[in-house]
């Protein structure tokens, strides 16, 4: 650490970028059957949280037409 604090900030920046560098060399690209996997599970579980939040919204909505009753317009 004491040895970072001692280098310039054109230094540093230069050890950051070499240090994204080598960590984007890992990243591995997943094969198509893969992509479309993952995309499928994302899907699914998107579809069920809307269901989900459409539920809990539907009985919000009639717990609080029961408490405050319909607008008398």
């Amino acid at each position: 650490m004491a040895r970072d604090s001692q280098r310039g900030p054109f230094a540093r920046m230069s050890l950051f970028f070499k240090q994204v560098m080598a960590e984007l060399r890992k990243v591995v690209t997943p094969t198509r059957k893969e992509l479309l996997s993952y995309t499928g599970v994302v899907l699914v579980f998107v579809v069920i949280m809307m269901a989900l939040v459409s539920a809990l919204d539907w009985v919000f909505a009639l717990v609080v037409t029961y408490v405050f009753g319909t607008p008398s317009g």
